[in-house]
């Protein structure tokens, strides 16, 4: 059994859908008009993440997603702006090897430990981050991940944080996508920025979601959550949100994504 093989199967479902964002950010940095360049992608998809992409097909949305975040991180990071990066459910998230963040930014990735040590493994002597990145595994699901990143050096006092929150918030059941926006809410300092994503609710509703919900739910990771009110439900923690269609994004980048306005997903930008 290869690397890649025996890694994959210490993964859990949704775990394992890092291997197919990583196999489609592969396959846009192949492309001759990349929206981006991911380097490490191709090594950390592997074999499981290509068959992966292959059973589920090309997912531009995964593509806008990236780059849509990149710009943003970019924005909150760049010309003396925030230290501090927290990326939660980090998966096969390579940003702070490949965004040329400076090397007084420190980059918390948070995940369970069997996925950080795969990616690791994967990257042992391979690559170098740019900025200071810091692993801190836990189950985020079961574990109070606040008390294990105040044991990496985090410190809510210490000033604003940028977080991410990219691709999560639909696996888990509305209690916990709201339990855990509010446990970020507590750890923000004025000024810090929230950047993540939520599926439409009206997708979730939708008929012709169903041959893609009922994939997702067939390899143990089904969506759970979504919201057409992402700006009023970040309001009520004490955000200040931008929010933006996926389709709209999309569109502007020369990537039409099916589905329009309603059913792209939203691309959340806030300030705290």
């Amino acid at each position: 059994m290869t690397l890649h093989n025996e890694l994959a199967l210490e993964l859990d479902p949704v775990a394992r859908t890092g291997l197919l964002t990583a196999a489609q950010r592969a396959r846009e940095s192949a492309r001759a008009d990349p929206l981006f360049h991911d380097p490490l992608a191709a090594p950390l998809a592997g074999p499981p993440g290509a068959a992966l992409l292959a059973d589920f097909g090309d997912t531009p949305l995964i593509s806008v997603r990236t780059r849509f975040f990149d710009e943003a991180i970019g924005r909150a990071m760049g010309h003396g702006g925030l230290h501090r990066l927290v990326i939660v459910a980090a998966g096969m998230d390579t940003r702070a090897y490949r965004l040329g963040l400076p090397g007084d930014v420190t980059v918390y990735e948070l995940d369970r430990p069997e996925v950080l040590d795969h990616k690791e493994r994967l990257l042992d002597g391979t690559a170098t981050p740019t900025c200071r990145r810091v692993g801190v595994g836990v189950d985020l699901a079961t574990a109070d991940w606040g008390e294990a990143l105040a044991d990496a050096g985090f410190r809510a006092a210490d000033g604003p944080t940028c977080w991410l929150v990219e691709g999560l918030n639909q696996y888990l059941a509305e209690p916990d996508a709201l339990a855990l926006l509010d446990r970020i809410s507590d750890l923000s300092a004025p000024g810090s920025r929230l950047l993540t994503d939520f599926v439409t609710a009206a997708f979730l509703a939708a008929p012709e979601a169903r041959p893609l919900l009922r994939v997702m739910a067939e390899w143990g990771a089904p969506w759970r959550f979504g919201t057409d009110e992402p700006g009023a439900l970040l309001a009520g923690l004490g955000w200040r949100a931008e929010v933006r269609s996926f389709a709209e994004v999309g569109e502007e980048l020369g990537r039409l994504l099916p589905g329009g306005r309603e059913m792209s997903g939203w691309a959340v930008e806030a300030t705290r």
